[in-house]
C-alpha cells in the first residue's frame, strides 16, 4: 500500500502526515480493490492520497482526500501515472487561464485502470488499461472523469508510455495535420524541439506526415537528440542565429510551417523564417514572454498566424479531440512513433517535478508515478 506524506521542496507539515499515516495504517488492514470484484459503490477505497495545491505561493503537498461517489456517466479510475505539464505548473501559480478554487489537484492526463464505473457507463468496464484526461485531479491515486474522456490501451503499450501520448502528440497532431495541415515534403521548424511537445512534433511530422524537420533548441545535447529522433538538422537558439541559419539550410526560401512553444525572441525569429503562404502554429510561450504579431508581415508575405488550445477542443468540438488521441494509441501500438519519457518522479516528488520542468533540465515528457 502506498505510504502516506506531505512533501514541499523542504518543507515538511507535520500535522499533516501524522493524519495520513493513521489513515494509511487503517486503509493497509482493507483487502485490495482488484480482490474484491464488485462493481457497486462500496468497491473504491474510503480515502486516496491526491497532490493537492492549497496556496499558490506555496510548495504542494500531498493530503488523504476521502473518496465520492460516482455519478451515473463517470468512472474511477486507479491512477499509474500522471504527466507533468507546463500548464499544470502555471495552474499552480495562478497564472493559466483555468484558474481553480483552491484547494485544487493539479493533472491533466492520466493512465492507470479502471476500478468502478457509472450506471450508465457501457463503454469501459472494471480492469480496463486506460488514457484518461482531464482538466484537473491526475495526480492523485485515484480520478474521476466522464466516460468520453477515456480511451482504451493494450498491454503492448506501457503506462509510462502512454502518458505521453494525450498532451504531447495529441498536440503535435492537431497543429500539424489539423490547424497547419502540413503536407508531405514540407519544411517544418519545430522550437523547444527537445520538450515534450517538441520532441511529439518532431515524431509525428518525420514519420506520419513526411515532412522536413528543422528542429532549434536551447543546447547541443537537446539538438543531436532532436536528429536522433528524425529531425533532418538542428539549431542551438543561443549560440547561432534562428534566423540566419533557417536561411543557410533553406536556400533563403524559408520553412512552410513552424511548431513554436516558445515565443518571444524565438517566434519572432521564428515567424521571420517563414516562406511564403507559411503558416506558424502557437502551442504556448515556455519562455515566458507572449510576443505580438507583426500584421503587416501577415500581408507581404501571405502568411498565417494560427494558435492551437488543445484542451479547449473536448469543449468545443470533442470529436477532433478525440481523434487526435485515438489516432496517437493507433501510431504507437504500429511502432510509427517513439514516444520519449524525459524523467519519472514518485507523487511526493511533486515539487522537484515541477522544478525540473520550470529549470528547463526535461528532455522529453516528465511523468509522476503514483506507486
Amino acid at each position: 500500500m502506498r505510504r502516506a506524506a506531505t512533501v514541499g521542496l523542504g518543507v515538511v507539515l507535520q500535522g499533516v502526515r501524522r493524519n495520513a499515516v493513521r489513515s494509511n495504517n487503517l486503509i493497509r488492514k482493507k483487502p485490495r480493490l482488484a480482490e474484491i470484484g464488485t462493481n457497486s459503490a462500496s468497491d473504491s477505497r474510503d480515502s486516496y492520497l491526491a497532490v493537492q495545491c492549497t496556496d499558490l505561493k506555496k510548495p504542494l503537498e500531498i493530503q488523504q482526500l476521502p473518496s465520492v461517489a460516482l455519478k451515473p456517466t463517470e468512472v474511477r479510475v486507479d491512477v499509474q501515472c500522471c504527466g507533468v505539464n507546463f500548464a499544470d505548473i502555471l495552474i499552480c501559480q495562478g497564472l493559466y487561464q483555468q484558474r481553480p478554487q483552491l484547494p485544487f489537484t493539479p493533472g491533466m492526463e492520466f493512465t492507470g485502470s479502471v476500478i468502478e464505473v457509472g450506471t450508465n457507463v457501457t463503454g469501459v468496464s472494471k480492469g480496463d488499461r486506460v488514457i484518461g484526461v482531464s482538466s484537473l485531479g491526475a495526480m492523485a491515486e485515484q480520478c474521476i472523469v466522464n466516460h468520453k474522456m477515456l480511451w482504451p490501451i493494450d498491454e503492448k503499450i506501457s503506462y509510462e508510455v502512454a502518458t505521453v501520448l494525450p498532451v504531447s502528440y495529441g498536440t503535435a497532431i492537431l497543429a500539424l495535420k489539423h490547424r497547419a495541415k502540413t503536407q508531405p515534403g514540407e519544411t517544418l521548424l519545430v522550437t523547444a524541439a527537445a520538450g515534450a511537445a517538441g520532441l511529439a512534433a518532431v515524431d509525428v511530422a518525420s514519420h506520419i506526415l513526411d515532412a522536413k524537420v528543422i528542429a532549434a533548441a536551447g543546447t547541443d545535447k537537446k539538438c543531436e537528440l532532436a536528429v536522433q529522433r528524425g529531425a533532418v538538422a538542428a539549431i542551438n537558439y543561443t549560440t547561432q542565429s534562428l534566423k540566419e541559419e533557417v536561411k543557410k539550410l533553406t536556400g533563403n526560401k524559408g520553412v512552410d510551417v513552424v511548431f513554436d512553444a516558445v515565443g518571444g525572441d524565438v517566434f519572432k525569429e521564428a515567424f521571420s523564417s517563414l516562406s511564403w503562404e507559411g503558416r506558424i502554429v502557437v502551442v504556448g510561450f515556455a519562455g515566458g514572454n507572449i510576443p505580438t504579431v507583426p500584421a503587416n508581415q501577415l500581408l507581404l508575405k501571405n502568411v498565417a498566424a494560427m494558435g492551437v488550445y488543445w484542451g479547449k477542443y473536448q469543449d468545443v468540438d470533442y470529436p477532433v479531440f478525440s481523434r487526435s488521441i485515438m489516432s496517437v494509441i493507433q501510431f504507437c501500438k504500429e511502432g510509427r512513433i517513439r514516444p520519449r519519457v524525459g524523467a519519472v518522479f514518485k507523487m511526493q516528488q511533486v515539487n522537484e517535478a515541477f522544478q525540473h520542468v520550470l529549470q528547463r533540465k526535461s528532455i522529453g515528457k516528465v511523468i509522476i508515478t503514483m506507486n
